[in-house]
């Protein structure tokens, strides 16, 4: 008993000693988890901040490209609006009126199918002649005759029932043919009636395309007549020919009008221009990462004020130089210029014009000027314009001012 005891007593120890060591296993399993879930965590934060980094750095790398790309934007407009004299001078002015002459190009007839006939059908063969089989060979000698005089019999009433329906054939072969070129005939008919529907209307665009080019053609020839005889009609629809070619930005507008004097050989422009609100008074845009915003930098007053008076005057030189330019005729002596803008007049809220620029020059005196090289203000006091001393505040020119160059 005794000996059992100890025994029961030692398998109790060991036991205990055993779930001991388990329950030791167990904590450590359980410190190790949750080791492993903290450094999961960790990870997990570690990779939520990595990835919100990686989107705010993005982010602010797309607020900086648009950044470049709105002062890309505004650099293009500055260097338009600074080069719209320059932007002249490499082009040739004069317009060819031979080059506005219509030549008429007539497009390809839209139903080409309707010209081709409609395939003729197959011919109806006509159907093969019947022929008689002979009768089977009776092999059997018990009533043999009956059913050698039966087979015959059976063979004749076939050949005589193929020869009937043969002959039912070719009796109305003729109709079937008949039927058949009907159908074919229908077809064509529409088709040549479809065709000379859509023939019709295409020579009737073409005639209306010759009509309209024959048209302006004499227009031209007019216009080129009148040029010739320095017609006052003509020479005012030439100069705004090309003072329509004369380009400029969408967003700047820029208008002319123009009336000839024959009796003095001089041209008077009006050219009207976008006031100073449709020319950007930014220096640059800036993105404030604290505030995550794209903000403008105002530019200057003096640089605004210069710029919108430099376009006045580039405007100026560039419309007496295309003018001239392109009056190889010498059809006008001189040409006397206003420019100026239309804004609301704040005393009448009615539309007002308001002149930047009065100049009137002769044309040798102008072409003495080399334009690639001058400073557009000083050539337009050079010239004895009377010029807006702010432009940019909408100030008029003076009245009188204007010296005859």
């Amino acid at each position: 008993m005794q000996h059992q005891s100890r025994l029961a007593d030692q398998r109790q120890q060991a036991a205990l000693r055993q779930q001991a060591a388990g329950a030791r296993r167990a904590e450590q399993a359980q410190r190790a988890a949750e080791r492993a879930q903290l450094a999961a965590e960790r990870a997990s934060e570690a990779d939520r901040k990595r990835l919100e980094k990686a989107a705010a750095d993005a982010h602010v790398a797309a607020q900086l490209a648009e950044v470049d790309d709105l002062n890309a934007d505004l650099r293009g407009k500055y260097e338009t609006l600074d080069s719209l004299l320059q932007a002249t001078l490499d082009v040739d002015d004069f317009v060819d009126l031979e080059d506005l002459r219509v030549v008429v190009v007539h497009p390809p007839f839209g139903r080409p199918d309707l010209k081709r006939p409609f395939p003729a059908p197959t011919p109806i063969p006509d159907p093969p002649l019947p022929v008689k089989r002979a009768p089977e060979e009776v092999k059997s000698l018990f009533g043999k005759k009956k059913k050698e005089a039966e087979a015959l019999a059976a063979v004749e009433q076939q050949y005589a029932s193929d020869y009937y329906a043969w002959q039912a054939a070719v009796e109305a072969l003729p109709a079937r043919r008949a039927e058949q070129l009907q159908k074919h005939s229908e077809v064509e008919q529409r088709r040549l009636g479809q065709l000379t529907l859509e023939t019709e209307k295409y020579e009737a665009e073409c005639a209306l395309r010759e009509t309209e080019a024959a048209e302006q053609n004499e227009a031209l020839d007019q216009l080129i007549t009148g040029l010739g005889y320095g017609t006052a009609d003509a020479v005012q629809e030439y100069v705004g020919i090309v003072l329509a070619n004369s380009v400029y930005p969408d967003w700047f507008p820029v208008s002319h009008t123009a009336v000839f004097e024959p009796a003095t050989a001089e041209l008077a422009v009006r050219v009207l221009i976008p006031g100073p609100d449709s020319v950007p008074s930014i220096k640059h845009y800036k993105y404030v990462k604290a505030t995550d915003e794209i903000t403008p930098v105002a530019g200057t007053q003096k640089d605004t004020k210069e710029r919108y008076a430099g376009i006045v005057h580039n405007v100026a030189l560039r419309t007496l130089h295309e003018v001239f330019e392109a009056d190889r005729r010498g059809l006008f002596k001189g040409i006397s210029l206003e420019l100026g803008t239309e804004t609301t007049n704040p005393a009448t809220g009615r539309p007002t014009y308001i002149p930047f620029v009065a100049v009137a020059t002769g044309r040798e005196r102008f072409e003495e000027i080399d334009l690639s090289g001058v400073v557009p203000g000083m050539t337009l006091e050079h010239l004895g314009a009377a010029t807006s001393k702010n432009p940019q505040g909408l100030v008029p020119v003076a009245p009188g001012g204007v010296r005859r160059a």
